[in-house]
């Protein structure tokens, strides 16, 4: 449904994509994971014609994003993490709007704007402004927007943000709804490792790079054991000081926390403890998480930088350079 090949993107002199390389399967909920300036929003731009990529191949259901991007546009649907609504209009003109941007018209334009408005649970509000909905409800108007021509693609760009934790439960019921029951393909952006475990596959960015590929039970099956955080006041001296007496790899995070893998993790601490009195603060042990995947392929933390993010200041800084 979706194939990256070797997709490359300069800004100025920054790589926001070196290389990248996936497929999406058709009906499955993929996730592109990463921090703000890993390359999802880049890649995201790439996907739904908004940017042409530096070099490399994206295609959609067989459509070239560089060469026929009007077929592919006619093909997906996209909801962008901004607002595109207009909140002057009502829910159903906001519908009655993009249905005629898509060509769709007359009785069956009628009918798919009920439709859609009935499966997202808006057909009460269908002459409301959407100025007085909730964000959620605003949300749920974008998702009719982005289905009303029926796309066998959709696009998300870091579809919950703004939403209460139940709107953003709601709004993924919804889109496993449409994986299984319509088979749309469905490929989101996401910072938050909660979504990342709702996703089928993920493809984890750092930097412009793939650094994971899978379902989130394989990427963390890697991980093979517990994962032990240490508070100390000499984090670097414990860290060596562990690898020499116990020959396990032990890493200073960006925090000072130090941290190790270790099967049967909970049976090793009391051995730890024993070892250095008085050297550690405090000690945590839990499962790994799709963040302990990134901190090994990348060597750091699972940092997100402010909001308007590292490739959207590059884009900038590019165009006005251009100008």
């Amino acid at each position: 449904m979706i194939h990256i090949a070797n997709l490359r993107h300069q800004y100025g002199e920054r790589a926001a994509l070196n290389g990248v390389s996936f497929d999406v399967r058709r009906a499955e909920i993929f996730g592109l994971l990463g921090p703000n300036g890993s390359g999802k929003t880049t890649m995201f731009r790439i996907l739904s014609t908004l940017m042409l990529p530096t070099s490399g191949a994206a295609e959609i259901l067989g459509h070239d994003v560089t060469r026929d991007p009007d077929g592919v546009r006619r093909r997906i649907g996209v909801v962008f993490q901004s607002r595109s609504i207009d909140v002057k209009l009502s829910a159903e003109e906001n519908l009655f709007h993009v249905g005629h941007l898509f060509g769709i018209t007359g009785a069956p334009l009628k009918k798919r704007v009920a439709e859609m408005l009935e499966r997202v649970s808006l057909a009460d509000r269908a002459k409301d402004l959407a100025e007085s909905f909730s964000g959620g409800m605003q949300r749920r108007l974008e998702l009719a927007k982005g289905l009303l021509h029926h796309p066998q693609v959709l696009l998300l760009d870091e579809p919950t943000t703004g939403l209460d934790p139940g709107a953003r439960r709601d709004l993924w019921q919804y889109l496993a709804l449409l994986r299984d029951q319509e088979g749309v393909t469905i490929l989101v952006t996401t910072h938050l490792m909660e979504e990342a475990e709702k996703c089928d596959r993920l493809a984890i960015l750092s930097h412009g790079n793939l650094v994971g590929l899978g379902t989130p039970s394989e990427l963390r099956s890697e991980i093979g054991g517990d994962v032990i955080l240490l508070d100390a006041r000499e984090p670097q001296q414990l860290a060596a000081a562990i690898h020499q007496r116990f020959q396990i790899d032990a890493t200073v995070l960006d925090d000072g926390r130090v941290r190790m893998e270790r099967a049967g993790g909970h049976r090793f601490v009391p051995d730890l403890v024993e070892a250095f009195p008085g050297e550690i603060d405090s000690v945590s042990v839990s499962k790994p998480t799709l963040e302990d995947v990134f901190i090994r392929r990348t060597g750091h933390r699972f940092w997100n930088e402010d909001a308007a993010g590292v490739e959207q200041r590059a884009s900038a800084s590019a165009k006005k350079k251009k100008h």
